[in-house]
């Protein structure tokens, strides 16, 4: 068989089962596992899979770019924003990562002038200076048209100065074996940063964020505060990554 055929066999076990793995391929097609890994790792270089130990895992629909994001799981969105939104305690300072679920946590905020506002995204900013009265501080940097989030150095030096009582922190995989995941590196890179710079750091994790993986790790469960899922996503493992601390 030759490797485009191989790879567009794989791209169809991606499809049908959501997920490859590359020994049990490579048995039934009578190729090396070699091959295999070969080809996964040409198609996750294309941005058509994402790797992981032992075979590959198909793209989650929240690593779109967040424009196209608006629309994914929105109800479930909602009530994870909802959820967290109520974890907010009085006089605190927080900080919101950028995303679709903490744009929905500003347009739900407290309306006490008490409330200090981090965030590295300007449409987070804005929509909480819109609706509530909340002091709003920017993470400046370079923006991600990608993920329109500041990143890079300069949003380092601005991180490494800053306090906050809670991280809400936005992921687009929520795994209980690969932790938390996202799919760009410098986003990545910018969560860990704040998540240090956090007495206590929550997860936003919409249903279908659940039990997907993407390319570049953020922190493991163990390492977070606690992990906020939808009330109503049925999936047994947003019960086990609810449970993970």
């Amino acid at each position: 068989m030759l490797g485009v055929q191989r790879k567009e066999h794989l791209l169809g076990l991606l499809a049908a089962e959501g997920r490859v793995v590359a020994k049990a391929v490579a048995a039934d097609l009578g190729v090396s596992e070699d091959s295999i890994r070969r080809d996964l790792r040409e198609l996750a270089e294309a941005g058509a899979c994402i790797r992981v130990y032992g075979g590959a895992l198909p793209v989650p629909a929240a690593d779109v770019p967040v424009a196209q994001r608006l629309s994914v799981a929105s109800d479930s969105k909602e009530r994870v924003a909802r959820a967290a939104v109520a974890r907010i305690r009085r006089a605190s300072t927080i900080i919101l990562d950028a995303g679709t679920t903490t744009l929905a946590m500003a347009r739900m905020l407290p309306h006490g002038a008490d409330l200090t506002v981090i965030t590295p995204s300007p449409a987070v900013a804005l929509a909480a200076l819109e609706h509530s009265a909340a002091r709003v501080l920017m993470v400046g940097g370079e923006l991600s048209r990608h993920s329109g989030v500041a990143g890079g150095a300069l949003a380092q030096e601005v991180i490494a100065r800053l306090a906050a009582d809670v991280f809400f922190l936005g992921v687009t995989g929520v795994d209980p074996v690969h932790g938390l995941t996202t799919g760009e590196l410098d986003d990545a890179v910018t969560k860990r940063a704040l998540a240090a710079r956090s007495a206590e750091v929550l997860v936003l994790a919409s249903a279908e964020k659940v039990g997907a993986v993407s390319r570049f790790p953020v922190l493991a469960l163990d390492e977070v505060s606690g992990v906020i899922v939808d009330p109503r996503d049925e999936n047994p493992l947003a019960r086990e990554v609810a449970r993970a601390r």
